[in-house]
């Protein structure tokens, strides 16, 4: 790594990212449950008919509070998210608390509430947890680290390695959502439609999927560096080619816009309520449709289609536009919303 110190860029979920990952953390600790690459470590399981699911996350954002949910409702949604990427049914997730001096504890009172009702809503406990306070002036209100466990059932094996020429990708619903709600409340901008973070628990929605549609390749939630991120990762994970449709991808139109103000891709907007799926294409329509049966999946679209790459370049992710053109959809380069989970 060229790069001499940590910059924020280093936590924006594009190429930053992945070359701290691949350089240092991969370097130093390596392994093959790591090395996979997905969402969360797929590990053996006492049962010999399931596996465990394992996953961790960290949540420091800014503001605390915003319209759609707060930092408490990302740390459960969030963890949730990741371990249901494996088909695994979360069971249980761990809450590690960093709190600085100072903070309102009916703050601290209003959050835990709004975890536990996200937790009511995926059905899982928070069984354990850690508190530390740091001095005021060295933290930021309240950090959250999450980690939650997942039983994997025999005859489900997920992960972006899986993805095959002609399978369809799907997306849940619409991008950009809670983004745009950080940023919006960060900068004091104001918009004529109201604009809410989308974080949901969605492990209802991916196991009626699986129900629905058993081949499934994958499902992966676009977060930190938004589906352009994502469709890269997935892309590199299976060597393959990814082509998705500009005009089949939903977006709000207050989002949009909002975008086009400010200078952002949408596609490199952070997400936390909705979740990529790759299925064989003979699944797909039955995947879309068992999406927009659930609350949380009612603009769910098939965008797109894996391609072979040829032999003679790397893998890529392609993106025709409203005009016909094509052209290549990149990672999120360093940074772009600090701080959106």
């Amino acid at each position: 790594m060229a790069d001499e110190k940590v910059m924020l860029g280093h936590g924006s979920g594009g190429t930053m990212m992945k070359r701290i990952i691949d350089e240092v953390f991969m370097r130093a600790y390596g392994n093959d449950a790591l090395a996979t690459g997905d969402d969360a470590a797929v590990l053996p399981s006492p049962s010999a008919d399931s596996q465990l699911a394992f996953s961790t996350d960290s949540f420091v954002v800014t503001p605390h509070f915003f319209p759609g949910g707060d930092i408490g409702r990302l740390a459960v949604c969030g963890t949730v998210n990741d371990v249901a990427t494996s088909g695994a049914a979360p069971i249980a997730l761990s809450c590690g608390m960093i709190l600085e001096e100072g903070f309102p504890l009916d703050d601290l009172r209003r959050i835990c509430e709004s975890m536990a009702s996200a937790a009511a809503e995926a059905g899982v406990r928070i069984v354990t947890g850690d508190t530390k306070v740091v001095n005021r002036g060295h933290g930021d209100g309240v950090f959250i680290n999450t980690s939650g466990v997942g039983v994997i059932r025999a005859g489900v094996h997920l992960g972006g390695a899986q993805c095959r020429p002609g399978d369809k990708v799907l997306i849940s619903g619409t991008l950009g959502d809670h983004g745009i709600t950080i940023m919006s409340q960060r900068e004091g901008l104001g918009f004529t439609a109201n604009v809410e973070s989308d974080a949901a628990p969605l492990n209802h929605l991916i196991a009626d999927v699986l129900e629905a549609a058993p081949n499934v390749r994958c499902f992966r939630d676009p977060t930190r560096g938004g589906l352009a991120s994502t469709l890269n990762e997935l892309a590199a994970q299976a060597q393959v080619d990814i082509t998705v449709e500009e005009t089949a991808i939903p977006v709000q139109p207050a989002v949009m816009g909002a975008c086009e103000m400010l200078g952002y891709d949408v596609l490199q907007v952070a997400n936390e309520g909705k979740m990529v799926c790759v299925v064989a294409p003979d699944q797909a329509e039955a995947a879309l449709q068992t999406m927009r049966a659930n609350k949380y999946g009612a603009d769910a679209a098939i965008i797109g289609e894996v391609d072979a790459t040829p032999s003679d370049r790397t893998p890529r992710v392609m993106l025709r536009t409203a005009f016909g053109s094509t052209r290549i959809l990149d990672m999120l380069v360093g940074e772009q919303l600090p701080r959106i989970c």
